[in-house]
């Protein structure tokens, strides 16, 4: 009599899914590796093998992008193998009558029950939890049963019913707060978790409650409580308390109120901060929360994501600390002439001093909100703000970019550290205002640390760099031997100060012309140019499309440019360029600024006067070249196309005759530019029609001798 398998016979294509690779990936092991198992079953066209089999060769192969365990050691193919045989049965289960959530909530209510020793204290469990088991049908039963007693744990077991919220598509995936982020907040709530005395966690809008078991703060001796306002994942995570043996030292409720109506329990006397009266939840010492917000969602009324930044510093004792994610959008949109709630809060958070710390977390954290970006606050609970009140802005993304997972740590060391942080990933800045020119956050202006971070280039030194850059142009272009050589560079005595474009916007110095959406149908190749994409990242020339007035008719709210205007490309970068003739139509997301006193000096000019330059502050090639200068560069922000707000570009206060100088010399400069590119095409396209009808076998080259030589 054979042995019964514990599992079933797996298919290449349940290995290619319970393995998470390709189907290439699996064939090419089969066909290249000689110890690869051998069917087991099946046809030739679909065999069958045996899972432990291949569970034990996927042992011995490393997933080499995977997350290292604790002991350093790589996570291996097999053991993402097991993990998806083990809830194979439950994802089949999720695929027949039942929904994801309804049947997540099944498997977690058997895991509870099983955690509480299958009910034996049935009076003392909540009532959804009984009906909830109830509900759960033998097949159910018998798969959670065993997968309990395959991990060896109820918790473990919970963990794995809601590692299949992703595979059945359930919303409760969607909004878990990512591995990295539960890691960074735990790393930054262990100095306060770690203190002699017991300690007071509140976590507000909990979810599921990813953060508050990573946090482990429920000792016996702390006090923990739990806000989390959908009834869904209150329950999900009520019953994954109970798996984990938490549920008796966690209070879980709807909503902050009900938390004022809490009496302090005995047990729990010691803890620090003062009650709220005789009922009433404590001072915490610890607050988190991750609001599972969307972009722009409540901007405009109260409910907004930084409510619960509010809120979370409502609830701090004077020296607590609150950890806060939020969309980046509570931070990046500016406050306009009226502002909103979203700008009301912030402010209000940076005026009372709460706000220590704002981190921008890495793009694309969340796996399931690619599109989305996210910020940490670090809140702190003394209200007395300080004389010199400063906010550290650190950008964890750039930081990601340069040192990988280590980002982390490298944030932690930052918020520790009393030194000078490197420029471009952190700074302090002052919350209030400190003279003219100076940047502060209490502005009106967005708070991204990607869109206030700039510096000049590190380790640069700009006038040796700009003298070996002009005598390899020297070498490089003998022609211009002599206006290169009338270029005088030198060092400036004090660093210019800087004001953002926004505020030149708001004055009426610069006017910006948006990019407008018009059909691919009504472009053509005769009437006015139009200036998109493609002509900025030069896959087209500039004139080639085109489109006639009749057409642009139809589209009344398009605008002409003028010459001098400043052509803008921000998406990945900055690409910019000046519009030497004007009556140009722009294409969305290019974007166009208007110098406004620049008119009125080409029209003196014309009319044989000076054009009285004292008045013009700023000029066309200057304004172009300095927006795209690498300070302005590294700006963007946005999870799938990065882009660099115009308005937080700066540009630097320099007296009018050195902006005139400097315009003359880069319009010098463009039209050498010019002149090269005119010779390059036409180098080009002789070589493309020599090797075209050569190719073609028209054309017979050759040579000529050189007449200045012998016979």
């Amino acid at each position: 009599m054979t042995e019964r398998r514990r599992y079933e016979p797996v298919t290449l294509g349940e290995i290619k899914e319970l393995a998470e690779v390709g189907r290439p990936t699996v064939s090419n092991w089969r066909r290249r590796h000689a110890s690869f198992p051998e069917p087991v079953g099946g046809s030739e066209s679909k065999p069958l093998f045996d899972a432990e089999e291949i569970g034990r060769w996927l042992d011995e192969r490393p997933v080499p992008d995977g997350e290292p365990h604790p002991d350093g050691t790589l996570p291996t193919y097999g053991e993402r193998f097991r993990d998806g045989l083990r809830s194979r049965r439950l994802v089949m289960l999720g695929h027949g009558m039942l929904g994801p959530d309804e049947l997540i909530v099944r498997a977690l209510a058997v895991v509870a029950m099983e955690g509480e020793g299958g009910g034996s204290a049935e009076e003392s469990l909540p009532v959804s939890l009984l009906a909830d088991f109830d509900a759960a049908d033998t097949e159910l039963l018998r798969t959670v049963r065993e997968l309990i007693g395959e991990l060896g744990s109820t918790g473990a077991a919970a963990e794995a019913v809601l590692k299949l919220a992703g595979r059945l598509q359930s919303d409760l995936a969607m909004d878990a707060t990512p591995l990295p982020v539960v890691e960074l907040i735990d790393v930054l709530a262990q100095p306060v978790l770690s203190a002699a005395k017991p300690v007071v966690v509140l976590n507000l809008c909990a979810g599921a409650g990813d953060v508050l078991l990573a946090l482990d703060a429920d000792d016996g001796e702390n006090y923990v409580a739990a806000v989390e306002p959908d009834a869904l994942r209150r329950t999900v995570l009520n019953y994954r308390l109970l798996a984990h043996w938490s549920a008796g030292e966690i209070l879980v409720c709807p909503t902050p109120e009900d938390l004022d109506g809490v009496r302090l329990p005995p047990a729990h006397s010691a803890v620090s901060g003062s009650v709220r009266g005789p009922l009433g939840f404590p001072p915490a010492d610890l607050v988190v929360a991750d609001p599972p917000y969307a972009s722009g969602e409540h901007e405009r009324d109260e409910e907004g994501p930084l409510k619960w930044a509010l809120e979370a510093v409502r609830r701090l004792g004077e020296d607590g600390q609150a950890l806060v994610v939020v969309p980046s959008w509570t931070l990046s949109r500016p406050r306009g002439a009226t502002g909103t709630a979203n700008t009301r809060m912030r402010e209000y958070l940076l005026k009372s001093g709460a706000v220590e710390a704002i981190i921008q977390l890495p793009r694309r954290i969340h796996t399931f909100r690619t599109g989305a970006e996210h910020a940490l606050l670090v809140l702190r609970g003394t209200w007395r703000p300080p004389t010199n009140p400063h906010t550290l802005l650190i950008d964890a993304d750039r930081l990601a970019r340069r040192v990988g997972d280590a980002w982390q740590r490298n944030t932690v060391g930052l918020l520790g550290s009393t030194a000078t942080p490197v420029p471009q990933e952190a700074q302090r800045v002052r919350v209030d205002t400190a003279g003219p020119g100076s940047s502060y956050l209490l502005d009106g202006r967005s708070l991204l640390p990607a869109h206030r971070l700039a510096s000049p280039e590190k380790g640069l030194d700009h006038f040796a760099a700009t003298v070996e850059a002009r005598q390899n142009a020297y070498v490089a272009l003998p022609h211009l031997k002599q206006w290169i050589g009338d270029l005088g560079v030198g060092k400036r005595e004090v660093r210019a100060e800087h004001f953002k474009v926004g505020g030149q916007l708001r004055a009426g110095q610069l006017r910006l012309l948006p990019g407008h959406r018009i059909r691919e149908s009504d472009i053509g190749d005769a009437g006015v140019p139009v200036i998109g994409r493609e002509e900025m990242l030069g896959a087209l020339p500039l004139g080639q499309r085109r489109i006639m007035l009749e057409e642009l008719a139809a589209y009344p709210q398009t605008q002409m440019t003028e010459q001098g205007d400043v052509f803008l490309l921000t998406e990945h970068g900055v690409r910019t360029q000046v519009d030497d003739a004007g009556g140009c139509v722009l294409l969305a997301p290019v974007q166009g600024l208007r110098i406004a006193a620049y008119r009125k000096y080409l029209m003196d000019l014309a009319e044989g006067g000076t054009g009285r330059p004292g008045n013009l502050w700023m000029r066309p090639h200057a304004l172009a070249r300095l927006l795209a200068a690498p300070r302005n560069q590294q700006r963007g922000s946005g999870s799938l196309v990065r882009r660099v707000s115009v308005k937080d570009m700066d540009l630097p206060q320099l007296p009018v005759g050195e902006i005139a100088d400097l315009d003359a010399v880069l319009a010098e400069t463009e039209r050498h530019r010019a002149d090269v590119r005119r010779q390059l095409s036409a180098l080009d396209t002789l070589a493309e029609r020599l090797a075209a009808g050569v190719a073609d076998g028209d054309l017979r080259l050759r040579k000529r001798p050189d007449r200045n030589s012998g016979p």
